[in-house]
């Protein structure tokens, strides 16, 4: 017995307002995924505002499976003062268990790509958990690891004391 080959139909677009609910799922099933879904603190007013509102902070692309979201890709430009153009930063990569192995990681990274290339954009950077199997995915596509340079964050209690530190004292003016 022959059997059909199955047709799958694979699209990738830029995220709308009225998918920040498709968004907002998406990304606390990356944030099980990473053994983290209490980590997620964003609402879909969060989403709507920062990259829906008058002054977007991201962008988002949704992958599609036979019409049905199944990933997504969100990005933010970056500027770097040695290259003296505009980056951009991959935030987030996921694609659900489900629709794994179908290529459409590879096509979210090349939609992104695309975006960084019609911009001008010198770089792409993104960050991957040591643990996370992507790491070949991505290497295999040229992207590696950064050497001789660690990732730092400040967040919650300690950029709170940050903020509102005492500034150095400045030299006196005659």
């Amino acid at each position: 017995m022959v059997r059909e080959p199955v047709i799958v139909t694979i699209s990738i677009r830029p995220a709308e307002i009225g998918d920040v609910d498709t968004l907002l799922s998406l990304i606390r099933d990356l944030a099980a995924f990473e053994r983290q879904p209490e980590a997620v603190k964003a609402t879909a007013e969060d989403l709507r505002q920062a990259g829906f509102g008058p002054a977007p902070r991201f962008e988002a692309l949704i992958a599609e499976l036979d019409g049905r979201p199944c990933g997504f890709a969100l990005f933010f430009e970056t500027y770097s003062t040695w290259t003296g153009r505009s980056g951009l930063f991959l935030e987030d990569l996921f694609v659900r268990d489900g629709a794994r192995r179908q290529g459409i990681g590879r096509r979210l990274l090349v939609a992104v790509a695309g975006v960084a290339e019609v911009r001008g954009c010198r770089r792409l950077d993104l960050n991957v958990l040591e643990w996370n199997p992507a790491r070949a995915f991505y290497e295999a596509l040229g992207i590696m690891p950064l050497t001789g340079w660690a990732p730092y964050r400040v967040s919650g209690v300690a950029l709170a004391a940050l903020a509102h530190a005492e500034p150095p004292l400045s030299p006196r003016r005659a």
